[in-house]
């Protein structure tokens, strides 16, 4: 859950309190929450606490987006998965709340479209468009973008065309 929030939210910290504040209402529910659909029930709780969070504008980021070149260099190792799922973070806070849910249930979360159109309250329709939005925005953000080697090959130039008349 602190995983999926934390996608939802972009913030370590501001995810566990969302989880917190989501169990604790679950838990006063409990009684009322079907058997068969805890995990949706679940979900769907820490979906719509968390829409609820952004509309209430109560939480302020004030922390700074990248690290001074001294801090961020120090250790090696898995700087740069850390530097890759910074830059993921900054993305999907691009996007809006509800394209946010939808790409984080449906990829991060690996549910189909029709159990993230369950949790969001949506038609398949609506998922399948945000999802498309969603993933045009994210492949167009410059900090996704793939650095020097690490995309496809490019393509050989096209041959250019022999002029009428000439012989090959």
């Amino acid at each position: 859950m602190v995983r999926t929030a934390q996608l939802l939210t972009g913030d370590f910290h501001e995810a566990e309190d969302l989880v917190q504040t989501t169990l604790a209402k679950v838990y006063g529910r409990w009684r009322r929450v079907p058997r068969d659909e805890v995990d949706l029930y679940v979900r769907r709780a820490l979906i719509n606490n968390n829409l609820s969070r952004i509309r209430r504008k109560r939480v302020a980021h004030l922390l700074t987006p990248v690290l001074p070149d001294s801090l961020r260099h120090t250790s090696g190792g898995h700087a740069e998965a850390v530097e890759q799922r910074t830059a993921l973070l900054a993305a999907l806070a691009d996007l809006t709340p509800r394209q946010r849910a939808v790409v984080v249930l449906r990829y991060g979360e690996d549910l189909t479209e029709s159990e993230t159109a369950r949790v969001l309250h949506c038609s398949v329709g609506t998922v399948k468009s945000h999802a498309r939005r969603g993933l045009t925005t994210l492949r167009a953000h410059p900090g996704l973008a793939p650095g020097p080697g690490t995309g496809p090959a490019p393509s050989p130039p096209a041959p250019s065309p022999a002029p009428s008349g000439a012989r090959r």
